[in-house]
């Protein structure tokens, strides 16, 4: 039987959480270093609970938990502050990160760059900052954290450096190979977008609109059949 772990003061976010039982809370948490993991918040639904109106999403914790098994009990959780609330597009925005990290993060395996960029990309949605790079740049770094982001400026095929005026295609687990003819089974991608990829630099427009649907088609092949439901509902509000 494994000992009974306890840990004390971990920054963390909350992810998602769900009512178990009639006054208790099941909190998926992002901290920075444990990663992913459930935790029982006992009593959290209870009025005169400390935890109460404490774990919502997007906002910077500290916290405590205790067990053996793989769903721990949460002991203990401090507001750290320092983060506005989101609203509108930037909520939306944040919504699809967790979602993605729900996904696609192993639990208990720990990223703490991942959750530092996770923490500034919230800090700049609560601002002015365009949205798009900043989703584009957060998405990069967890398919390179994971270890599935492929090289933009690197063809697949003999390592040749990609050219700033060379015209090119990404194949799924090959990687970028330049564009010829009979290979039509993806958009032609421009060299210096591909290279401005590769810097992690997503201010041109050019550039984000040769990311979004690259970076999609990545996500989805990791994600696999089953869509996003943050994406799903952001294109019905467009509709609307």
């Amino acid at each position: 039987m494994s000992a009974r772990q306890r840990i004390e003061e971990q920054p963390a976010y909350v992810l998602h959480s769900t009512s178990w039982r009639e006054t208790s809370l099941i909190v998926e948490v992002f901290t920075r270093a444990h990663g992913r993991l459930p935790l029982v918040a006992k009593g959290a639904r209870r009025p005169a609970s400390p935890l109460r109106g404490l774990l919502m999403a997007f906002q910077p914790l500290s916290i405590g938990w205790s067990g053996r098994g793989e769903v721990k009990t949460l002991m203990d959780a401090q507001w750290r502050g320092g983060q506005p609330l989101l609203g509108g597009a930037a909520l939306l925005s944040a919504y699809y990160l967790n979602e993605l990290l729900l996904r696609l993060l192993p639990r208990e395996d720990a990223h703490p760059r991942l959750f530092d960029a996770y923490a500034e990309t919230l800090r700049q949605l609560a601002g002015p900052a365009s949205i798009p790079p900043l989703l584009r740049g957060f998405e990069l770094q967890l398919l390179g954290e994971l270890g599935y982001a492929p090289s933009f400026d690197v063809l697949a095929d003999g390592g040749q450096s990609v050219q700033e005026d060379g015209r090119y295609l990404f194949i799924i687990e090959r990687g970028l190979v330049e564009a010829t003819a009979g290979l039509e089974e993806a958009p032609v991608l421009p060299g210096h977008a591909l290279l401005a990829m590769a810097r992690g630099d997503f201010s041109a427009v050019e550039t984000q609109q040769v990311a979004r649907p690259l970076m999609r088609r990545l996500l989805q092949h990791y994600l696999g059949a089953q869509g996003l439901e943050s994406r799903r509902i952001f294109m019905e509000l467009q509709e609307l």
